[in-house]
């Protein structure tokens, strides 16, 4: 194995520069904001979990897990989701806050991943998590909340796909009695998109010719209102009707919202999350071909750290938007430029005082001789904006009777 050369970095793992960065921190603390508003309050947990608590807890695949031992030789891990350590929070250090809890945060997750994959190893979540309300509103405003967030990051155009793993555990429990093998492979090909592999893992069961029409129409069981009604007569298996039932509830909570049209049923969707337990969801930007938000609840999370209490929430792939969707261009003020020398170094820094003050951003310089000072007809710019460097500068400097 070769030794990596100097400016290397591992594979999987990136730079930010610093239009980059000034980007991302838009993009965070304006969603940040938005979740601010609607009650949420932001929580920061470590980066590294250990491996027996919230490493097991996670649904992320123990091939994916960033592991290492402390000196102690106890096994760690680098978080890789931030709903589970929030889960552990939850049910220890806020077990006697009131509920429903609305918690926020912001943080980098790390995944380790195929080098060929052409993936990010570590990545950036801004989410949520609404803990202690089972009810429909709480699933439609978290749905609610994630458009007020795509929509205060930046993002123009998407839409939030919504489903429910009651559905298809229901209606796969109805078509594949006794069978949990077949149907997680079933879900599994859903998961995937692979509709061919689906139809043939349904043809190898003893379905009726009624069953195979109502398995092929559940592919074609997207859209709006008028899905919730058409999943009905799909399926008499009491979970199925039950998880329709909550989801066209949901749909009139979003309604209210006046936000539906930015929403659609997809039965299809599972949730890529195991510990999925009701509606899930998936948001899709007009500008990429995949998700930059998902989504749902998970119910049964919290009892690992010995709490049982019904959750809900979301997150936003905050590097996604950051690199694929155009959103609103930041503009950058030039720094203001004060440059002085000795003889009136601390006129020059109480000027640059008072401009930071005043909300401006400012750099200094100290310079020691007529030929070192920086001139508004040349770096400050006269001439085109690409060659400008500074908004303004301001010259404290005895050998100069005037501040330019």
């Amino acid at each position: 194995m070769s030794k990596p050369k100097g400016f290397e970095k591992p594979i999987g793992f990136r730079d930010y520069l610093p239009h980059a960065v000034s980007k991302l921190r838009k993009i965070e603390n304006d969603v940040l904001n938005c979740m601010g508003q609607w009650g949420y309050r932001q929580i920061m947990t470590p980066t590294l979990e250990y491996y027996d608590t919230v490493g097991v807890a996670s649904s992320t695949s123990d091939q994916k897990l960033y592991k290492l031992l402390n000196n102690r030789g106890q096994a760690l891990v680098l978080r890789s989701e931030m709903t589970a350590p929030v889960a552990r929070v939850v049910s220890s250090l806020l077990k006697d806050e009131p509920l429903p809890l609305r918690l926020s945060y912001h943080a980098n997750v790390f995944r380790a991943i195929e080098e060929e994959a052409g993936r990010e190893a570590e990545f950036y979540q801004t989410g949520v998590e609404l803990v202690g309300d089972d009810s429909p509103e709480a699933d439609a405003e978290v749905v609610a909340l994630a458009i007020a967030s795509l929509q205060a990051a930046g993002v123009g155009t998407f839409k939030i796909a919504i489903g429910h793993v009651g559905f298809l555990n229901g209606l796969f429990q109805e078509v594949a009695p006794g069978l949990p093998e077949v149907q997680e492979e079933l879900k599994s090909h859903l998961l995937g998109r692979d509709y061919v592999a689906f139809r043939d893992a349904l043809g190898r069961l003893s379905l009726t010719e009624e069953q195979k029409e109502e398995m092929d129409g559940l592919l074609r069981l997207r859209g709006g209102k008028e899905i919730c009604g058409q999943a009905l007569e799909l399926s008499r298996h009491p979970l199925a009707r039950a998880s329709i039932e909550h989801l066209c509830k949901v749909w009139e909570v979003l309604e209210a919202y006046e936000v539906s049209q930015h929403v659609l049923i997809d039965l299809t969707m599972v949730g890529d999350f195991t510990y999925y337990t009701g509606m899930t969801f998936e948001g899709y930007a007009a500008e990429l071909g995949f998700p930059v938000c998902s989504g749902g609840r998970y119910d049964n999370l919290l009892q690992q750290f010995g709490r049982s209490v019904p959750s809900t929430g979301f997150s936003l792939k905050t590097n996604r938007i950051l690199d694929g969707v155009r959103g609103t261009e930041e503009r950058q003020e030039l720094p203001t430029l004060v440059q002085y020398d000795v003889l009136r170094r601390k006129e020059g820094l109480k000027e640059s005082i008072r401009l930071r003050a005043e909300g401006h951003v400012v750099v200094t310089r100290l310079v020691s001789e007529p030929g070192d000072l920086t001139t508004a007809d040349t770096e400050a710019g006269t001439g085109t904006a690409d060659g400008k460097r500074y908004r303004e500068i301001y010259t404290f400097v005895s050998f100069v009777k005037e501040r330019s």
